[in-house]
């Protein structure tokens, strides 16, 4: 071999000589990259379905606290229509001196009507300019199923925001698991070629596709039960 020839060689064996670890290792960081990503990939995809079931029970309670609440709503307006109708009638009796019949209508006001009523009474409403036109203007008038309703209101709104968080979480585990593959597809790649450079370069972006998708992962919820 001439002098030239052996100089050429050695020019081609130079960046194999200053990166003969990694060229000689190429098999085995592909294969390295190829396994973790393949369980990310996995992880991923099984904390991507855990919480679009999260997003599903979610949404059920917020669909059931809106029935509830419908429900306690109606209830409400039903105790309302009983108070006025009742409280009209009382009104009547007291209106010709009839005090027995005023007694029985007071007598049957709703619990929660009664101290609105009494209420109404001690402002001297017949004589008070300043006094409410009637007791469902007093702040004494109160009506649990009201109260309620508006509770299961914010309930369902509470557990709808929680269904699109959930929502959000299940959709960045799909995106991670869009990013894994990508880094499964580099390693697979690598090693259908056969130059060095190349492999390397692919292998290192493969790398640099799990490492980033990782760090992102870790700040991510993890859901282990429903």
């Amino acid at each position: 071999m001439t002098s030239d020839e052996t100089t050429d060689v050695d020019r081609r064996r130079a960046p194999l000589g200053r990166l003969g670890f990694l060229h000689g290792h190429l098999e085995l960081f592909a294969t390295v990259l190829l396994a973790i990503a393949a369980v990310a990939t996995a992880w991923s995809s099984y904390q991507s379905a855990r919480w679009s079931g999260v997003q599903a029970i979610d949404f059920s309670k917020a669909n059931a606290a809106r029935v509830e609440s419908t429900r306690a709503s109606t209830e409400a307006g039903q105790q309302t229509q009983v108070d006025v109708l009742t409280f009209t009638q009382w009104v009547n009796a007291y209106a010709v001196k009839d005090k027995k019949l005023a007694d029985f209508y007071f007598k049957r006001f709703r619990s929660e009507f009664k101290p609105a009523v009494k209420a109404w009474i001690a402002t001297d409403p017949l004589k008070s300019p300043d006094a409410p036109s009637t007791p469902f203007a007093m702040p004494e008038y109160k009506l649990a199923k009201q109260a309620e309703a508006k509770q299961l209101v914010a309930d369902a709104e509470a557990s709808n925001a929680d269904a699109l968080q959930s929502n959000q979480r299940s959709d960045n585990y799909v995106l991670a698991v869009v990013l894994f593959a990508a880094s499964l597809f580099f390693a697979g790649i690598s090693t259908k070629l056969s130059e060095p450079r190349q492999r390397v370069a692919l292998i290192t972006l493969g790398y640099v596709f799990f490492i980033g998708t990782v760090a992102w992962v870790v700040t991510f919820p993890i859901s282990i039960s429903i």
